[in-house]
């Protein structure tokens, strides 16, 4: 058996992200993706997280700026609180807190990011920052209210 993997779903990598990663399957959902492209952060697969950014948002310099990015940078955690589809069925955004430290200073990312699927395959197009009330429940998964959290 392989180890945890660092998506945080609570299965065994080898049956979670590797696969993707390793390019012998494709991710079927877009929580799938949105998983295996945290994973590809946490291990330093810029290539992967390229081939995953939808066309229209890629750079010329992306898989560069990409590596560069992983130095100092070591990914702690991630919760995905909302899975919805879009405004038809090959849309779709996924909802997710990840803690990372980078040096010495840990921070995190709350993030509605949007995904589209074309020929069979979904990528990753963009981002917002979701609205989070400081008497919400903190998205990291805690159970305590943000402001006495992450906020």
């Amino acid at each position: 058996m392989s180890e945890k993997c660092p998506c945080c779903s609570g299965k065994q990598y080898s049956v979670c992200c590797q696969p993707f990663l390793n390019g012998e399957a494709i991710p079927l959902s877009a929580e799938q993706l949105m998983r295996s492209r945290y994973t590809a952060y946490a291990t330093g697969n810029a290539v992967y997280l390229t081939e995953t950014w939808h066309a229209s948002q890629r750079s010329v310099d992306l898989t560069a700026r990409l590596s560069e990015s992983f130095a100092g940078t070591t990914w702690l955690g991630l919760n995905v609180t909302c899975c919805n589809h879009g405004i038809h069925e090959n849309e779709a955004f996924v909802t997710f807190f990840a803690r990372y430290r980078e040096k010495e200073r840990e921070s995190a990312i709350a993030e509605r990011s949007r995904f589209l699927r074309e020929e069979g395959r979904w990528y990753y197009v963009d981002g917002t920052a979701p609205a989070i009330g400081r008497n919400d429940r903190c998205p990291c998964g805690s159970g305590k209210k943000y402001k006495k959290c992450c906020g």
